[in-house]
């Protein structure tokens, strides 16, 4: 078959942005955050984004911003130049042959390499997936102020605007007891009108999450993700059968074989699937089918990616027969700037899955430009390439 198009260049980008507010986990609270942003251009005119995007530098896994970066520039951007830029999967076999690990990195350049295909096809990457089955997507809304008035008010203002009906409260800093109270404030505010979640972020120990579980579900709660350390799955997996209320696996699962492990062993009764986590799009629909398999509802997570990672990650998701479980891909709603020349569109608690070609959305490069870490502009002709991709 000959060689309709190959990989001419790949440039990565640290994009900072701040938050519209403090957002605090268990290990680390957010003002900004740090997007990677991949851009590749091919032969035939196409351009392709994708984005590594991760949570507070090194604290929340192996990958930092500034290593996804060197990742890429180093050792996935000069395997990969001169290559058949059309067989996307064999490229990124390739590639994750030589570089181990490295999920993010390499998530960000499977997308930006799907993203360019998709344009050259004239098709959603979803279609390259097996076909959307959903238009929209529900999302959920974390609410991590710490704070239970303002985090009750901040939920009554998205009941109203009809933003989200779904909060994920971000617990796991204080005592059991204070989170619990706090959880348990928020979901009689809420009633019926809302389903109210928690992340514990790996923050319990197994008998601090035996005296937790049961007072959160006594509250109305109706999900846990993941309460012990994503090492502790055999006591995960001993809370996973002692509890009425879901339990969800999300650090625990760092690809495939992964996800396999913690099918197997019963460690959860949910899998948050994230296309950073999972190590690309390919990976996560398999993932995705591993728990469908094993009866594990479904979740669409998110890193706190922007418009690139939020996008790609609804195309993924848009093709799994069900989301038991919704999805939380708010990340751009959490970020002061926009820096997509089109918002994603949010209404009615969904988001509306993108159906342009590629990934389906593009970049405003004035706005990259002014937020990009390293303060240079961009290469010459690359905006214009972007725009009339």
């Amino acid at each position: 078959m000959p060689v309709t198009a190959r990989v001419d260049a790949v440039e990565t980008i640290l994009v900072d942005v701040p938050t519209i507010r403090p957002h605090r986990l268990s290990m680390h609270t957010m003002n900004s955050q740090t997007l990677v942003l991949v851009i590749i251009r091919c032969s035939d005119g196409t351009v392709g984004i994708g984005e590594g995007t991760t949570i507070g530098g090194l604290s929340y896994g192996e990958e930092s911003p500034e290593g996804i970066k060197l990742t890429v520039d180093t050792y996935i951007a000069p395997a990969i130049l001169g290559a058949d830029a059309s067989r996307v999967a064999a490229l990124m076999s390739q590639v994750k042959q030589r570089v181990k690990g490295n999920r993010f990195a390499t998530c960000a350049v499977e997308t930006a390499l799907l993203d360019a295909l998709g344009k050259r096809l004239d098709l959603p990457v979803s279609e390259l997936l097996g076909g959307r089955q959903h238009a929209s997507l529900p999302v959920a809304w974390t609410l991590a102020s710490g704070d239970t008035a303002r985090d009750i008010e901040e939920a009554e203002r998205m009941l109203d605007a009809r933003r989200h009906n779904i909060f994920k409260l971000k617990i796991g800093l204080r005592s059991v007891n204070d989170d619990v109270a706090h959880v348990a404030a928020i979901k009689r505010a809420l009633g019926d009108r809302a389903s109210v979640r928690v992340d514990v972020n790996q923050a319990w120990s197994e008998v601090e999450a035996r005296r937790g579980i049961p007072a959160l579900e006594a509250a109305g709660v109706d999900l846990i993700e993941q309460p012990l350390s994503r090492d502790d799955r055999g006591a995960q997996a001993r809370l996973s059968g002692r509890f009425s209320v879901a339990i969800m696996a999300d650090e625990a699962r760092h690809g495939v074989r992964d996800a396999f492990d913690v099918a197997q062993r019963g460690v959860a009764d949910v899998f948050a699937l994230k296309i950073n986590q999972a190590g690309g799009l390919y990976d996560a629909v398999k993932m995705a089918a591993i728990g469908e398999a094993a009866g594990i509802g479904l979740y669409g997570g998110t890193m706190l990616e922007g418009g690139v990672g939020t996008a790609a990650s609804a195309q993924a998701f848009s093709v799994l027969p069900k989301l038991a479980w919704g999805t939380e891909l708010f990340g751009p709603l959490l970020l002061t700037e926009e820096i997509l020349a089109t918002p994603l569109r949010y209404a009615d608690f969904a988001l509306e899955v993108p159906t342009g070609p590629g990934i389906g959305v593009e970049l405003d490069m004035d706005r990259v430009a002014f937020f990009r870490r390293d303060g240079s502009a961009d290469r010459p002709g690359l905006a214009s390439k972007i725009a009339r991709a």
